[in-house]
């Protein structure tokens, strides 16, 4: 694969990465979203699942 593939992935995970942090913001001081829990929670993991998915998938680029 192209280095555009492996742009996409990096952006996707660094979006991933930056909704991870603002979830955290949020369960601690409840500013971003409002300080709904399980919005908070379900972002923690989808964000995890898709660092997860990234790491894998730059691993296959190698």
């Amino acid at each position: 694969m192209g280095s555009g593939s492996r742009g996409v992935v990096v952006t996707s995970m660094g979006f991933a990465g930056l909704m991870l942090l603002l979830s955290g913001a949020d369960l601690a001081v409840s500013v971003p979203f409002g300080g709904q829990m399980v919005f908070d929670v379900m972002m923690i993991i989808a964000s995890g699942i898709v660092m997860y998915m990234g790491v894998n998938c730059l691993k296959d680029f190698r």
